[in-house]
């Protein structure tokens, strides 16, 4: 059984380590944790891991955010992946920061790359690990703010962060997604 983890995010030096790159940091955490190396396919930076079993499709969209269906429809197709073996790990201006809410469907809640996957897939059943960046920023200055680093004070616990989040894409392969919701959404 495979499972498709899109890590959301934006390709280029400039946007590494920025808030809207929760995604490609989690996913990069998970390669380097079990010694797999990106390539670069069709849509997307794409490499595969294996864990108690199971088989995880990691996925960084060179799309840019805004187009990151693309790649999910590609490698879900592709790789004959039901969407409901699909996790998607974005930012999430909402929640506080470092609290990670796990939902198996949803809006997209004004996120631009979840808007264009449900648009891409016609559905918005598909699960997705939201990461709390908190919204400190003024008005009309939200880009300004997930296209930069973590402060200097987020990136005290940001890998111990990014590891719980990896730890429940992880889980949500092994023990699917209520049992995954019921500790990611309690923490």
């Amino acid at each position: 059984m495979k499972y498709l983890m899109l890590g959301l995010g934006n390709i280029g030096p400039e946007y590494a380590n920025t808030r809207h790159n929760i995604g490609f940091m989690v996913a990069d955490y998970l390669a380097e944790k079990h010694d797999a190396r990106f390539e670069l396919g069709r849509h997307a930076f794409v490499t595969e891991i294996k864990h108690k079993g199971k088989t995880f499709v990691l996925v960084k969209p060179t799309t840019y955010m805004n187009l990151s269906g693309k790649a999910a429809a590609h490698y879900l197709t592709s790789l004959k992946i039901p969407v409901a073996n699909m996790v998607v790990v974005t930012d999430d201006l909402a929640l506080p920061y470092g609290k990670l809410r796990l939902k198996g469907k949803g809006s997209a809640g004004g996120h631009n790359g979840l808007k264009h996957i449900q648009e891409t897939l016609s559905t918005d059943e598909y699960a997705r690990l939201r990461f709390g960046v908190d919204a400190n920023f003024s008005k009309g200055r939200q880009v300004d703010y997930v296209l930069n680093p973590f402060s200097a004070d987020e990136q005290i616990d940001l890998p111990t962060h990014i590891e719980r989040a990896a730890d429940g894409v992880l889980m949500f392969g092994l023990q699917g997604l209520e049992r995954t919701m019921n500790v990611v959404n309690t923490k």
